[in-house]
């Protein structure tokens, strides 16, 4: 087993910890790639990695390849066999690899939102837990009722927001209730709800997947427009695509964007983690 240098620093494993484990660390990727039967990452491969993979070879990555053609297209010149973790199913056909960062992912979508509602940040200045007998709570709109989405909704709940939460699953939608007690607004996802919710929004989470395929742009330019000044959208959904028509890549050193007066919010890969993995939302 070659493990590359430094490659668990960030989380506190020291070269150290692998060697005792029985790994060799290696200074360049390149003897990696040049020497390894199966290689295990995390984030997509660069195309500098993709030029390396060979046929037989074996990776295990997050691949979100539903917007990205030209990662696809340069795997698929490889040869090498890809798998990709946010596909791996389970005997209960659910998504156990992607559920683990779509928790994170929910979680900080409603976090970030609420940063940037701040007025120093573009936002209205909207306080999501409002202040008793003067502020009202901010609403915040989750289209998803996936993982994604529940762990936006206990995020936002928290924090003493309005939650609404649209699917089209009304089992999901029944189990939701039951679970936060009727404490969120539970809705039937049409083009109508979208309209209404969107319109009265401080913050909306897109928390869509449908797995193996670019998400539906649900959230469209004409509800951006129709939106409140200083209103924040987090788009998780972006690793296939994004589900807002608005969404496009960002940077860490530059993570907003505003259109129409709406403040958009890291809208690139690994934003807030990977979508929903059992979202029932079906776009129609």
């Amino acid at each position: 087993m070659w493990v590359q240098k430094d490659a668990g620093s960030a989380i506190g494993f020291s070269d150290q910890d692998y060697i005792d484990a029985g790994a060799k660390i290696v200074v360049d990727v390149k003897d990696i790639f040049a020497n390894a039967e199966m290689i295990i990452k995390v984030k997509e491969p660069q195309e500098s990695e993709c030029k390396m993979l060979r046929k037989g070879q074996i990776l295990y990555t997050y691949l979100h390849l539903a917007p990205d053609p030209k990662q696809t297209h340069l795997l698929l010149q490889s040869a090498a066999s890809c798998i990709a973790y946010e596909t791996i199913t389970d005997n209960q056909n659910t998504l156990p690899l992607l559920a683990p960062m779509s928790e994170v992912a929910g979680r900080m979508a409603v976090r970030a939102g609420a940063h940037y509602l701040e007025k120093s940040h573009g936002g209205s200045g909207t306080l999501l837990g409002g202040v008793p007998w003067w502020l009202h709570s901010g609403k915040v709109l989750i289209i998803g009722a996936g993982v994604v989405g529940t762990n936006s909704a206990k995020m936002a709940l928290g924090l003493g927001a309005e939650v609404t939460i649209l699917d089209k699953s009304l089992a999901r939608l029944r189990q939701l209730d039951d679970i936060f007690s009727g404490r969120l607004k539970t809705v039937y996802s049409t083009t109508e709800a979208i309209d209404k919710y969107s319109a009265e929004a401080d913050l909306v989470v897109g928390a869509v997947l449908i797995p193996g395929a670019s998400a539906p742009k649900l959230l469209t330019k004409k509800h951006i427009a129709n939106m409140k000044e200083g209103s924040v959208v987090v788009d998780v959904a972006i690793d296939q695509g994004g589900c807002f028509e608005t969404s496009k890549a960002t940077t860490h050193q530059d993570p907003t964007y505003i259109i129409d007066g709406v403040v958009h919010y890291r809208c690139g890969k690994y934003a807030a983690g990977g979508s929903s993995p059992d979202c029932h939302y079906r776009f129609k």
